[in-house]
């Protein structure tokens, strides 16, 4: 497993391309600020050739003079790569079908022109100077000694890594890791994932490439993209770091913040029970998990909330115990003893039962008061 891993984030490309979602300029601008402010290596800012806007934007991101690389995303065609360097990126990414589905229905073409294809518009680019990333679109239904083959031309055109794309997301990361094993063996070349979700397992079969020998992931914030999106930023980094003590250097504080940001700025809600920056995270109701966490977070918190900008909250409502509800109620400079709590406890999970949820710090003062009159 290599140490040298790099995170390319495309969420203003392939985020971009999820039904509905449309970027304003100067909010492309800002998320590329906030992800080479975290620590991405690259950033594909998007589609150069669709001119207009996206070449605005891009050219504004590529004004930034960023510490990443500023990728533009294109087809196997030099009209495009002239557009992307128009814009002055200094990375390109060519891509195209390698699966005999794709090639038969959607190119209407055959490997061979395929391969012709990718490899001059390899040898275009690499005459530019540039960063080439080829990318194998439907990678994952390719066959692999094709595959390999097409490894292996891009790398003798110039190419510096193959984006191996789980286009339709249909990879398992044990499947995974044979395929890129096999590959990287074969090929000898840097090997980017690129991984779908529509089984859920995008970032378990981006850390299955990775563990194969991948040495480039390509991530969208919150897993943004075409239609059950990409691997997450936050857990490839996240997991990386806490599973396999693999620390990237990003500055994962500021993970809620940038997420909270592309959520609105792409008009996906940002679920809460998200991994790594949803806000039930670190959400405890259930009383033995409440107290666990009360005595000890590490109990039942993977990491520290500080870790990606969250806060630990004890949740009072139907599944509270008494020791949550006695520093609960300590917050409002009121001290119970258990005796107490446990007379207090049925009133409150009657009240979350009648409303469907957790408890209002002014529902569970009420609910003191009446107690308290009643007494």
């Amino acid at each position: 497993m290599s140490k040298s891993i790099y995170i390319v984030d495309t969420t203003l490309r392939d985020g971009e391309q999820t039904a509905g979602v449309v970027f304003a300029n100067q909010e492309k601008v800002r998320i590329a600020q906030l992800l080479d402010d975290m620590g991405v290596d690259q950033i594909e800012a998007g589609v150069p050739v669709m001119g207009g806007d996206e070449q605005e934007a891009i050219k504004k991101i590529v004004g930034l003079k960023l510490k990443a690389s500023i990728m533009g995303w294109n087809r196997a065609v030099i009209g495009d790569i002239k557009e992307s360097l128009r814009c002055g990126v200094d990375s390109v990414a060519i891509s195209i079908s390698t699966s005999d589905i794709h090639i038969k229905h959607k190119l209407q073409s055959t490997r061979e022109e395929v391969l012709h294809r990718m490899v001059k518009a390899v040898e275009f680019a690499k005459k530019e100077g540039v960063y080439i990333s080829v990318n194998a679109e439907d990678a994952s239904r390719s066959d692999l000694e094709f595959l390999t083959q097409f490894a292996i031309e891009a790398k003798k055109a110039g190419a510096n890594r193959l984006r191996y794309c789980d286009t339709v997301g249909i990879m398992e990361p044990f499947l995974i890791y044979h395929q890129i094993k096999e590959l990287k063996k074969a090929a000898d070349i840097d090997i980017e994932m690129h991984t779908h979700n529509d089984f859920g397992m995008a970032t378990a079969n981006a850390l299955g490439g990775i563990k194969a020998g991948a040495n480039w992931v390509g991530v969208t914030m919150n897993g943004l993209g075409e239609r059950a999106g990409n691997a997450a930023l936050e857990e490839v980094v996240m997991a990386l770091k806490h599973l396999w003590d693999i620390d990237l250097h990003f500055k994962t504080e500021r993970f809620k913040e940038v997420a909270e940001y592309v959520s609105q700025a792409s008009g996906r809600n940002l679920p809460v029970w998200k991994a790594i920056v949803g806000s039930n995270m670190f959400a405890h109701e259930s009383g033995i998990h409440a107290d666990g966490a009360i005595k000890n977070p590490a109990n039942y918190e993977a990491f520290s909330p500080e870790d990606v900008g969250l806060e630990r909250q004890i949740v009072i409502g139907k599944h509270s115990g008494t020791k949550a509800i006695m520093m609960k109620f300590n917050e409002y400079g009121i001290t119970l003893d258990d005796e107490e709590a446990g007379e207090i406890l049925p009133r409150i999970r009657a009240a979350a039962v009648d409303l469907k949820r957790s408890l209002f710090d002014k529902e569970l003062v009420y609910i003191y008061e009446e107690w308290q009159r009643e007494k």
